[in-house]
């Protein structure tokens, strides 16, 4: 018997050490393959939501531009001066929250309530650190109150009374609805109702306007952040939570893969776990970034008619940018202080 089990354990640990150096030879070759950060470099992307996008509608176009190159400045100013990607990607979506140009913060979509609900994340590449909130009604900066979440508790993600509460103990201000007017998404409001007055609510057209807003960057210390903030989908019901809130759904970031953070129709990105499987595409089956990005944004959501798209960045400064839809507004900023804005395909 004794023989036997020695029989045993030598065998299993000759299998164990196979395994292992096999394992260890894959590594190793993707390291390798893999450059690593060079230093002094930096990267922010920013998208203002994918969806149909109408090249007629230049004002309003206009007027996104003008704010996405507001927040890649003061994403750049941190940036440049050897900031964190953290740091960058919390002032870049500040700046959009407050524009009212997007669907977040001051230009948020409303409920059928008629008040509009708000939800932010946030995540650290470097620690896999995360925070979240979502369903707030009185916050002006979501991805503020996301940041203290990761920061200053336990948790990852605070919804609703409790977020606000939390928020009130932070000495966040509190701001009444009303801080929220925007006159573009009130008449949309006003219209939608009144035409769900005239005729069933599953008899109107579905409704696809989408300004979520995001980050992702890439630090000189070779740290990856990734952010989004939203008012969620036009008209929604109060209480829907969408994707970007929920790590892994519609933000994620690690140092070992990459960044995204997603805009669309957040129920397939949640049924898909679109953002971390992007990064886990990268990480584990060591396929190219825009590969990886284009299979889940232009086959798999495609195939099954959910619309949208992400902003992906990798620890080598490589970026993707796929979108299934008529436009999306996304953004690039490099260490040569350029700024890049493009909405629609080429």
């Amino acid at each position: 018997m004794n023989i036997r089990r020695a029989a045993l354990i030598s065998g299993l640990l000759f299998l164990l050490a196979a395994a292992a150096a096999a394992t260890g030879g894959l590594h190793a070759d993707a390291v390798a393959a893999a450059p690593a950060p060079q230093a002094g470099n930096f990267v922010l992307v920013m998208h203002g939501g994918a969806g149909n996008y109408d090249p007629k509608a230049t004002e309003q176009l206009e007027a996104r531009r003008a704010a996405i190159t507001r927040a890649m400045e003061a994403g750049r100013a941190i940036l440049a001066g050897g900031g964190k990607s953290l740091d960058a990607v919390e002032a870049a979506l500040r700046v959009m929250e407050d524009s009212g140009a997007f669907d977040a913060g001051r230009g948020a979509y409303y409920t059928r309530d008629g008040v509009p609900e708000l939800d932010a994340s946030i995540m650290d590449g470097r620690t896999l650190a995360a925070g979240a909130v979502a369903s707030v009604r009185h916050i002006a900066n979501p991805i503020s109150l996301a940041r203290m979440v990761m920061e200053r508790t336990r948790h990852v993600l605070l919804v609703g009374p409790g977020a606000e509460e939390f928020a009130r103990a932070q000495g966040v201000e509190l701001v009444a609805p009303y801080y929220f007017f925007n006159e573009r998404e009130w008449k949309r409001f006003q219209d939608r109702r009144a035409r769900e007055a005239q005729k069933p609510a599953s008899a109107l057209p579905e409704e696809k306007f989408f300004g979520t807003t995001g980050a992702v960057a890439l630090d000189q210390a070779g740290n990856l952040a990734a952010g989004t903030t939203t008012g969620g989908t036009s008209y929604k019901m109060p209480g829907r939570v969408g994707d970007s809130p929920l790590i892994g759904a519609g933000t994620y970031a690690n140092n070992e893969s990459c960044a995204v953070s997603g805009t669309g129709e957040g129920e397939f990105f949640i049924r898909n776990v679109v953002a971390a499987d992007i990064c886990e595409r990268v990480k584990y089956l060591h396929v190219p970034l825009d590969q990886a990005a284009n299979e889940v944004v232009m086959k798999e959501l495609k195939e099954q008619h959910g619309d949208g798209g992400v902003i992906a960045l990798d620890r080598q400064g490589r970026v993707a940018t796929p979108f299934n839809t008529s436009g999306m507004m996304h953004a690039v900023l490099r260490g040569n202080g350029q700024i890049t804005i493009e909405v629609f395909k080429p």
